[in-house]
């Protein structure tokens, strides 16, 4: 018998809105509410919702925490200096493979908050737990299974959120991109997303998350699944892990070679020996259908430097073309003419700059 699956403190409100529920990483989630395409124009348009409550919050403290961090991520966490600054990273393997790609915040040199991927959250802990033990840091690890996660994306998002939450707005109203507040511990609201959109990230305990996700509903703001989280993540040219990336994708393999710091010559993070020794022969690139079809993973890619592989591929709702991310040889570069293997038939696409699309406008 199957394991039963894992339900976020919202499973009840996505049954009531008529969501579509699938299995993801372990955790019954919702795909859809009725149009995947209206979600989808919902967040580029006005604001849209989504329960990602099966992501995991990791609460690191303790004075060896800089530290710990710096040796466990590619990029550096020097670098936060302002309470509530956020960094986008990756772990890596000594091999230098992608263990994850996450976000940590920053709240003083002995607290920080780092938010997982759910379908690796449970090897991430134990992975960063690992490194704690093993090299002997002054570090405590919380997991956070008692927060539940909600981000509230589009143009109208924020203005949603201080419509639900008046007493919000003085201490988010001036987060730059990629920085977050606590409102009162452990509410975190962050300006930060995963749709190419404005909007927030908000991290509260599960007991709260019902009202507040009503409360938006109230204001007009619209459910969202997977499958419009997908598109929308697509379009802004942003990595899914287990399928952009994973332990064997190097991260300039992934587009993520900026997410490395090497800066600091005396940092010596894990997998930074893998890096410096093993430069990327593929490159991650955007692709562009030329004629009628849809491109998915896995297919094969021509290129003039040879061949390479779409690593996700969806029709995007904005553009009205199949859109892709490939891996391919070096060399490759946007305006270049490549074909796309399809149903066995080999049918033409172009390289094009990613992100395809950001705050609503078409960019490739």
């Amino acid at each position: 018998m199957s394991a039963a699956l894992a339900r976020t403190p919202l499973f009840d409100a996505h049954i009531r809105a008529g969501a579509r529920m699938v299995d993801f990483g372990g955790w019954e989630m919702p795909v859809s509410y009725g149009s995947q395409i209206e979600e989808h124009h919902a967040v580029r348009r006005d604001a849209g919702m989504f329960d990602v409550s099966h992501m995991l919050a990791i609460d690191i403290s303790g004075p060896g925490s800089k530290d710990y961090l710096r040796r466990l991520l590619a990029n550096d966490v020097a670098r936060l200096a302002a309470p509530g600054k956020a960094l986008y990273s990756c772990m890596l393997n000594p091999e230098g493979g992608v263990v994850d790609d996450l976000i940590v915040y920053f709240f003083s040199n002995e607290s920080w908050r780092a938010v997982v991927n759910a379908a690796t959250a449970q090897a991430d802990l134990a992975w960063m737990q690992r490194v704690a033990d093993s090299e002997n840091f002054a570090v405590h690890l919380e997991p956070r299974r008692d927060l539940a996660m909600l981000a509230v994306q589009g143009p109208n998002a924020r203005q949603k959120v201080w419509d639900a939450r008046p007493s919000w707005q003085a201490a988010t109203e001036a987060l730059s991109p990629f920085s977050g507040a606590l409102i009162d511990e452990p509410t975190m609201v962050a300006r930060t997303g995963y749709t190419g959109e404005d909007g927030f990230e908000i991290l509260l305990p599960a007991a709260q998350v019902q009202r507040l996700w009503d409360d938006l509903l109230g204001l007009g703001v619209r459910p969202c699944g997977l499958g419009a989280r997908d598109t929308l993540r697509l379009e802004a040219g942003m990595n899914l892990y287990g399928q952009d990336m994973d332990e064997s994708v190097l991260p300039a393999e992934s587009g993520l070679g900026w997410t490395v710091s090497l800066k600091d010559a005396e940092r010596r993070f894990i997998g930074r020996d893998a890096l410096e020794g093993a430069p990327s022969e593929r490159v991650m690139v955007g692709l562009k259908l030329l004629e009628r079809g849809v491109m998915r993973a896995h297919m094969a890619v021509r290129t003039g430097q040879g061949e390479g592989e779409t690593t996700s591929g969806t029709m995007s709702p904005t553009m009205g073309v199949s859109i892709a991310m490939a891996r391919v040889p070096q060399g490759a570069a946007p305006g270049d003419k490549v074909q796309v293997k399809i149903r066995d038939k080999w049918m033409p696409a172009e390289i094009a700059t990613m992100p395809f699309v950001r705050h609503g406008k078409v960019l490739a």
